[in-house]
């Protein structure tokens, strides 16, 4: 989520090296066979990329999820929204939960897939060193035949995580990135949507969350870009808390975004803030936002009838009410 703020012998390290090669051709080999099978279908019936339009996604990650969809028809009966996309992180080694995508799907929402490489080699991956674990993955997403949103190692220009600003070269980054998107194209894994998920900038502690700039893999391997960021303030705004970063994006594409975290503290005066934040997803164009409804860090649950009438008031601006 958001911040703003053993050595082994050659012996050893080269009997693990020769039993993750077999494991990875053995993955790769499995990948290919679940292709083959894949492709007896005509591609042609895999959805093309998700609609664009201003407003037209309401999501919300809670604690539960991708183990259970209950956790998402609680959020939906207290506030009355329907979210059309459903988040969860995903550690690396993770398979693709085809079981709760088709959950998701059969209640008219997408699945977002944020895949975290935690204290994963960015360069191995990008040397293919990962080539099984992935390629099964595709082959899998590729299977499920509906929409997936897929986002990889978000927040990388913030320093929390290893494979983030200060701990992974951004050139690095890039080539990852662009390994795994060329990767499931390979397996025609068409029905993802590539989101590219950045950190607000936060220029108050000089620069210590840069601009994203230097991670960017460019054009052709971006759908989307995901902006991360909260209320933590009352004082707070949606204009000075996504615009910067809102404008640095654009100068490096002209993709949608959507806010693919946020969530406001009750300090903060949290009704005010739903009701901004729906606001400037209007104002500013954008395809709509992933409300972060946990207590990691923050309590960031809407609380009180107040906020969930605010939130509530806001979905019937995106249509996504009961």
């Amino acid at each position: 989520m958001s911040h703003q703020g053993t050595a082994r012998t050659g012996r050893s390290r080269r009997t693990v090296t020769t039993v993750v090669a077999i494991v990875a051709a053995a993955a790769i080999a499995a990948g290919v066979v679940l292709y083959n099978r894949a492709s007896d279908h005509h591609d042609a019936a895999l959805p093309d990329h998700l609609p664009q339009a201003t407003a037209s996604y309401l999501g919300v990650f809670t604690k539960g999820v991708p183990k259970s969809y209950a956790p998402v028809t609680a959020f939906s009966s207290a506030t009355g929204a329907r979210p059309d996309v459903v988040m969860y992180y995903s550690g690396w080694y993770m398979p693709f939960p085809t079981g709760f995508a088709n959950t998701v799907a059969g209640n008219g929402a997408v699945p977002l897939v944020q895949m975290d490489p935690d204290k994963i080699s960015l360069a191995a991956i990008a040397a293919g060193k990962y080539d099984g674990y992935l390629s099964q993955y595709a082959v899998t997403v590729h299977a499920y035949r509906h929409p997936v949103i897929l986002s990889f190692g978000h927040e990388m220009n913030g320093p929390w995580s290893s494979w983030g600003y200060g701990n992974t070269s951004p050139k690095v980054f890039v080539a990852a990135w662009r390994h795994i998107v060329t990767l499931f194209r390979a397996f025609r894994a068409t029905n993802v949507t590539w989101l590219w998920t950045v950190n607000i900038i936060n220029n108050t502690q000089k620069g210590r969350i840069p601009p994203p700039n230097p991670w960017w893999p460019g054009d052709s391997y971006v759908t989307w870009v995901g902006i991360d960021g909260y209320y933590l303030k009352s004082t707070w705004q949606f204009a000075p808390l996504f615009g910067p970063t809102i404008n640095v994006v654009h100068q490096l594409t002209n993709d949608p975004i959507l806010i693919a975290e946020t969530g406001a503290v009750p300090a903060s005066g949290q009704p005010a803030k739903i009701a901004d934040l729906f606001a400037g997803i209007h104002t500013y164009g954008l395809l709509g936002f992933v409300w972060f409804n946990d207590t990691t860090s923050h309590d960031y649950r809407i609380n009180g009838p107040e906020a969930i009438a605010a939130f509530r008031a806001g979905a019937r601006t995106f249509g996504r009410t009961h």
